[in-house]
């Protein structure tokens, strides 16, 4: 058994270490390749280092780069979580590295969408993986954080502040506002991509339902849509009353014919839908990819 325990655990770092690889070299294939040559940039850190390399020289963008990340990685350390600064630093470096070594890599000239689609689907697919192997790329999502504990502000209102200073500026550097637009739109495709690879292109539901006919409602979504479910205990607000509450787990596609069950057995019905990134049973992800019958975490009332 502690065999079995410590494969498992060898298994998992090497997974995790092999897509930190690749997804900072794919970012870093985006950066170098095609943003660079083509007078674009890539918001927060990167960004900066990409305008500081710009005005000393190309050569000096990984430099720039690591020194900015450094102050980051110690108010992270401080006030995140060892692990995360260490996968942080891990990915920072394999970056750094990866921008290095594209330096005779011939550069990507194209037309205008082609550089802002390819650039921002292979920065978006690097950056993604990073981050959904519980790292970042860019320091300002350290801040970020801090800012939403300490002022409220959400990650992606502070992220959004910052980067559209830093376009901004690179419009008045480069003194061409079409470099800054092509940049920002870079970005987003950039964003659309980065969450596509985080959360998987199946979106899976989590579904509260309650309602006065739970047990009606339970046995339909079973038998005729093949999904488990869980029954939870609650209590009205107002009634005081004690309530059964149904948690159902269903993909995208299935969702249409979940809520037409639930509101044909009760039309009054309250439904709470919310997305899910994955689904852990035990101690093995399940893939957000499955085929019916979708079982969930296991009730008595099941």
């Amino acid at each position: 058994m502690p065999h079995q325990a410590h494969s498992r655990s060898f298994l998992f770092y090497i997974n995790t270490y092999f897509w930190l690889i690749i997804g900072s070299v794919l970012a870093a294939i985006g950066v170098k390749i095609f943003l660079v040559p083509n007078h674009l940039i890539d918001g927060g850190i990167v960004g900066i280092a990409m305008i500081g390399s710009y005005l000393v020289g190309a050569k000096y963008l990984p430099l720039f780069y690591l020194i900015l990340n450094i102050p980051f990685l110690f108010l992270g350390f401080k006030q995140i979580g060892k692990h995360f600064v260490f996968m942080m630093f891990i990915a920072v470096i394999l970056f750094g590295v990866s921008v290095v070594l594209l330096d005779n890599a011939p550069p990507f000239k194209g037309e205008t969408l082609e550089v802002i689609f390819l650039g921002g689907v292979i920065i978006g697919a690097g950056s993604g993986l990073v981050i959904r192997k519980g790292a970042s790329l860019d320091g300002v999502e350290i801040l970020a954080i801090i800012m939403n504990r300490r002022k409220g502000f959400t990650v992606g209102q502070v992220i959004l502040f910052i980067n559209a200073f830093i376009f901004i500026a690179s419009g008045f550097i480069y003194r061409d506002w079409h470099t800054a637009l092509q940049s920002m739109m870079v970005y987003i495709v950039a964003c659309k991509i980065m969450d596509t690879v985080i959360v998987g292109l199946d979106e899976t539901k989590s579904v509260i339902i309650v309602s006065s006919a739970p047990k009606q409602i339970s046995k339909a979504v079973m038998t005729e849509l093949g999904i488990g479910l869980t029954v939870l205990y609650g209590r009205g607000g107002f009634s005081n009353k004690d309530q059964e509450i149904l948690y159902v787990i269903a993909e995208r596609l299935q969702l249409a014919e979940l809520k037409e069950v639930v509101h044909r057995e009760d039309p009054g019905a309250f439904m709470a839908i919310e997305n899910l990134h994955e689904v852990i049973n035990g101690r093995i992800n399940v893939p957000v990819r499955r085929k019916r019958p979708l079982h969930v975490l296991p009730s008595k009332n099941t």
